[in-house]
């Protein structure tokens, strides 16, 4: 593929996201639209994102019995996206209902542990071990269901390409310093990239800067 970063738009405002889309266009390889923008501007939003001509990385988290995320799945066919989300703790029939529902040519990554979350929080709900085995576990459900890849922080995701040759990484929680803001596990867009990254997400460090082109450009500059 070309350029690996995916730019977060994940803002309230559709013109605002439109805008930035069309701003940065030239130094991104796609888009990710989350839960946020997804409720805020539903299909026509992500149509409208997709006029400006890049790929739609849809990342919906869809975790529900498998016959409602087949359902779910089914139902965004029409807005064609390269990349879709589901919760790899759905379970392995979910995983695999999910896959089969998904339209050709789109890829279904498990979202394995956010990035927001460290060993602590894994803890508190009830899942013993390190994030690593966490990540470890899922991706390997993942890919037994069939599914194309996980989504993962940079810290795991050396060991999971690792395991899995063939798969598609999504790393997400990238940082280019140490402002973390709400992540806790975050490496740098190179870093993730040399580790067997096949997507970047970023977000805040370009949509956030003071000049978004500028910091998108020095982010693509690194890789």
């Amino acid at each position: 593929m070309g350029n690996p970063v995916y730019l977060a738009l994940d803002v309230p405002q559709l013109d605002a996201a439109k805008a930035l889309a069309e701003k940065v266009k030239a130094h991104v390889g796609g888009f990710k639209l989350g839960l946020e923008f997804f409720c805020a501007h539903g299909h026509h939003g992500v149509h409208e994102i997709a006029h400006v001509g890049l790929p739609i990385f849809l990342d919906l988290k869809f975790h529900d019995i498998p016959n409602t995320v087949a359902g779910a799945m089914q139902a965004i066919h029409m807005l064609e996206p390269a990349i879709v989300t589901v919760h790899g703790s759905g379970g392995r029939a979910m995983m695999e209902d999910a896959k089969a529902a998904a339209a050709n040519g789109t890829k279904v990554v498990a979202v394995t542990m956010l990035t927001s979350l460290d060993e602590r929080d894994l803890m508190r709900t009830g899942v013993e071990g390190s994030a690593h085995d966490q990540v470890m576990r899922l991706a390997e459900l993942a890919q037994a269901a069939g599914l194309d890849g996980i989504v993962c922080s940079g810290h795991e995701v050396r060991a999971v390409h690792k395991q899995w040759k063939d798969g598609f990484f999504v790393v997400p929680g990238l940082r280019m310093n140490g402002n973390h803001g709400d992540q806790k596990r975050v490496v740098t867009p190179r870093q993730a990239r040399d580790d067997g990254a096949s997507v970047l997400v970023v977000g805040r460090p370009i949509s956030r800067a003071e000049d978004p082109v500028e910091a998108a450009r020095a982010i693509e500059a690194t890789l």
